[in-house]
């Protein structure tokens, strides 16, 4: 087997990296840990063909879905974006860094992808995280 296995919650944890430690890359998923500094967000993004789930660890986070919909959620929360969901996610701690995971349903990033901040991200990755 060629996949994942591992500790997914302390890795989560552990992760300092904005954007993004991919864990695993398979022809059909892939597995992110994500962490958000206090008032950060990854930014309005819609995958038309690609659902996503998100699990938080540590934290708080603001969901906002079409621009108008919002939730709060919080450590040992999950949420599913539907694909075609405009979606954003903030970190509403002004203190606490935002620890969670998402698994898209299609790989977009190659195995260990490690990105350290949200703009070394955008750099390289571009528009293509937005699709």
């Amino acid at each position: 087997m060629t996949g994942y296995l591992g500790p997914i919650e302390s890795q989560t944890l552990k992760n300092t990296y904005y954007f993004w430690q991919v864990l695993f890359a398979g022809k059909h998923a892939q597995l992110v840990v994500m962490c958000l500094q206090p008032g950060e967000e990854i930014g309005k993004e819609v995958h038309p063909a690609v659902d996503q789930f998100f699990r938080i660890e540590r934290g708080e986070a603001k969901f906002v879905f079409n621009e108008t919909e919002e939730h709060l959620v919080r450590g040992a929360d999950a949420v599913v974006v539907p694909a075609g969901t405009y979606h954003n996610v903030i970190n509403a701690s002004k203190t606490t860094p935002l620890k969670l995971y998402t698994i898209y349903s299609r790989t977009t990033h190659s195995d260990g992808t490690v990105h350290k901040t949200k703009s070394e991200g955008e750099a390289v990755e571009g528009a293509e995280h937005h699709r």
